[in-house]
């Protein structure tokens, strides 16, 4: 973030513990004026780096609002909002996670609070369910490799690629791959079992991953700085948003839409139904989706636009068939099946029986 712009405060320090269930919070920070007649809690998974200008230009026509902004792990975030929803733990105002299928559970669940807008009303049926849940970015799910590593000729642009890359037994990308850790991360697992439900290649990239010692492990930042500097070749299954926003600055990366299909992420925002502030929630989801809102998060690389992403990722020419948005939907209520998440998480186990990597 810029240096000297209004409203933000120290950042605190980080795994700041709460109370309530010992979660533990990553970042904080502060927007506006600390004796603001008004304050408001966001509680989100989004990186503080990424979403603190968004949040900076919302509240700068707001000189009476202070946000108060923590940042957190996707699990704990749901964790933190059940208790929430039953009491058990002070709300926030507004929720914002990438794991969405833990968002649609919570609105399921009755956690949300109904806001009906104009800009809320204008999204399209995937992104908005039961007036209590909106999706407010657009982030294409991508892989990411060292371009000083990699040479062009064996860069992944599918799937099909990747395993290819895998299955030679002294392949040089045995244990240098990486993705999400799907017990560790929500989001992590949300995109494994969208792939499970989308692609016929995900049995043989599991056993790919198992045979040749890919890594598994969280999270996002910490798998694009070991790719860059060249512990990990490539790394499966990482948001664009965060993988743009570093390759822009650092040559080393290369970013891939993979042409046989590219999920679609959008971050889900929730209002919980015990927000002690939900107006300026509600205000906040507009401003969102508002024209102002919408530059600032393409600024930030959370509303990406393949035709304005200036070059900064691998595409193939047909862009619009490769798209696979994961709709806000009980759909996604599958994923969090006892039965299906105990059966899925056996067979991850299988593919990474080591764990977590480092």
């Amino acid at each position: 973030m810029k240096g000297g712009v209004r409203g933000l405060a120290a950042v605190a320090s980080c795994l700041a513990m709460l109370a309530a269930g010992g979660q533990a919070q990553e970042l904080t920070a502060r927007f506006g004026s600390g004796d603001a007649a008004s304050r408001m809690l966001v509680r989100s998974t989004t990186d503080l780096a990424a979403i603190g200008p968004v949040i900076e230009r919302f509240v700068q026509a707001r000189p009476d609002l202070l946000v108060i902004y923590e940042q957190w792990g996707s699990n704990d975030l749901y964790e933190l909002a059940e208790a929430a929803c039953a009491g058990r733990a002070p709300a926030a105002d507004l929720v914002i996670s990438s794991a969405v299928h833990q968002m649609v559970r919570l609105v399921n669940d009755g956690c949300a609070a109904a806001h009906s807008s104009a800009r809320t009303q204008a999204l399209p049926p995937a992104l908005r369910w039961r007036n209590e849940l909106w999706g407010i970015t657009r982030e294409p799910v991508v892989m990411v490799y060292n371009r000083e590593l990699v040479p062009a000729d064996e860069v992944p642009r599918s799937r099909f690629d990747l395993l290819d890359l895998l299955r030679p037994p002294d392949s040089r990308y045995r244990g240098r791959v990486a993705t999400y850790d799907i017990e560790a991360s929500g989001l992590g697992y949300l995109l494994a079992f969208a792939d499970s439900q989308e692609a016929t290649t995900f049995g043989g990239l599991m056993e790919s991953f198992g045979s040749s010692g890919a890594v598994a492990t969280c999270c996002s930042a910490e798998i694009i700085d070991a790719v860059a500097a060249g512990r990990y070749l490539v790394a499966y299954n990482v948001l664009g948003s965060y993988a743009l926003a570093r390759g822009a600055t650092d040559r080393r990366l290369g970013v891939v839409a993979p042409q046989d299909y590219t999920l679609i992420l959008s971050r889900a925002a929730m209002i919980p139904k015990a927000a002690p502030s939900p107006g300026p929630g509600a205000e906040l989801v507009d401003f969102l989706l508002s024209p102002d809102g919408r530059r600032e998060l393409e600024k930030a690389l959370l509303l990406v636009r393949f035709d304005l992403e200036g070059g900064l990722m691998d595409l193939p020419e047909t862009v619009e068939a490769i798209q696979r948005p994961i709709a806000l939907s009980p759909a996604l209520l599958i994923a969090l099946d006892r039965h299906k998440r105990l059966i899925f998480g056996r067979r991850w186990r299988a593919a990474f029986p080591a764990g977590p990597g480092p």
